[in-house]
């Protein structure tokens, strides 16, 4: 088991309890995370089909800050700050096709494709300015499996320090080779964490999800901790054609990321905060292009929906539960809570961080 980072405040899993309350709720708190959680991570911000051609561009928020990404004419892929060096206007409303030009939106200032000043509309009489000296900021960027990734830290580690031995570990499921299908989104009334503990563990499968217990068998549902990311996983049985026969990976990847992939599917999530107790879950479904994987889709979306109903109800519930003044920070089961106390752990060097 590798664990997250030892620090001066880590407590072992067997002596674990969850977060405080007051971690879940708070315009300060979002904040911090905001710097010290999603603006130091490698984020999920597209996949490689929305970007295959030339001008091919998507416009995306990462921890507040506007981010644009663009396939050139060089065929190379970049991300900047989607912000004008003259006085912040964007250089793209939304994503889309056809985007040959680097115009600022605001006051038609004009880059290229690499991010170069190239013409400044009558600002001749400024003193030393040059075009030459402007350029927009260009984000790290990373591409694995077909998802594409960005951070806005410099000192974020190394993308495949993080993403590093899932693909061999799910081998021989070949993400890349899948075929993006759909996006489902909701709007959950928890905070983004309370969402991302809820996945963590199994703990809660035969209250909660008793259908997805009648697939998975929990006698068999095992966690494996890695330095950034966390594994559950359990053969498939009884499925009745949803899945196919093999085994469930569910991957969460710090802080926001989880890949749930099944025989012939990656689900993907994104968990965004849009407020202190308000967050959008994402869904992104991509199926393998045989038959049987086809066949399922239908099946599948009407199953994911209804376990989805279900960590939507529980999530807000818990929400509730977190606001009543009556609970603070609850120990945790080290059978089945390590994933959520490894998350614990990477959020507790965070905030620490933060306050140095």
């Amino acid at each position: 088991m590798n664990g997250p980072t030892a620090t001066s405040q880590s407590v072992p899993l067997a002596q674990a309890h969850a977060l405080s309350a007051r971690h879940y709720f708070g315009d300060d708190m979002l904040a911090l995370e905001r710097r010290q959680v999603f603006g130091r991570s490698w984020q999920l911000v597209a996949h490689q089909g929305q970007l295959a051609e030339p001008g091919d561009h998507v416009v995306e928020d990462v921890a507040g800050t506007p981010v644009l990404l663009l396939r050139g004419r060089d065929g190379a892929l970049r991300a900047f700050v989607n912000v004008c060096r003259h006085r912040a206007g964007p250089l793209a409303h939304c994503s889309g096709k056809g985007l040959h030009a680097l115009r600022c939106r605001y006051h038609g200032w004009l880059y290229s494709q690499e991010g170069q000043l190239v013409a400044a509309p009558e600002m001749q009489d400024a003193a030393d300015f040059r075009v030459e000296d402007v350029r927009l900021p260009q984000l790290r960027l990373a591409q694995w499996q077909g998802l594409v990734f960005v951070t806005l830290a410099d000192d974020t580690p190394e993308f495949d320090s993080v993403y590093g031995g899932i693909a061999e570990r799910i081998a021989p499921i070949d993400l890349a080779t899948m075929r993006h299908t759909r996006r489902d989104a909701y709007e959950v009334r928890c905070n983004w964490k309370v969402y991302v503990d809820n996945f963590l563990e199994g703990y809660h499968l035969p209250i909660v999800h008793p259908g997805l217990s009648k697939v998975l068998d929990y006698r068999a549902y095992d966690t494996e901790l890695f330095a950034w990311y966390s594994l559950q996983h359990s053969p498939l049985r009884n499925n009745d054609g949803i899945y196919g026969d093999g085994e469930a990976f569910y991957y969460f990847v710090y802080p926001n990321v989880m890949l749930n992939v099944m025989p012939g599917r990656l689900q993907t999530n994104r968990i965004l905060p849009l407020g202190p107790d308000r967050c959008r879950v994402e869904f992104d479904y991509y199926y393998a292009q045989d038959p049987a994987a086809l066949a399922r889709i239908e099946r599948d979306r009407c199953f994911s929906d209804e376990i989805q109903a279900e960590d939507i109800a529980i999530c807000e519930s818990v929400q509730r539960g977190l606001a009543s003044g009556f609970y603070d920070a609850g120990r945790l089961c080290p059978k089945r809570e390590g994933g959520v106390w490894h998350f614990h752990e990477r959020l507790r060097a965070a905030y620490a961080r933060g306050a140095t």
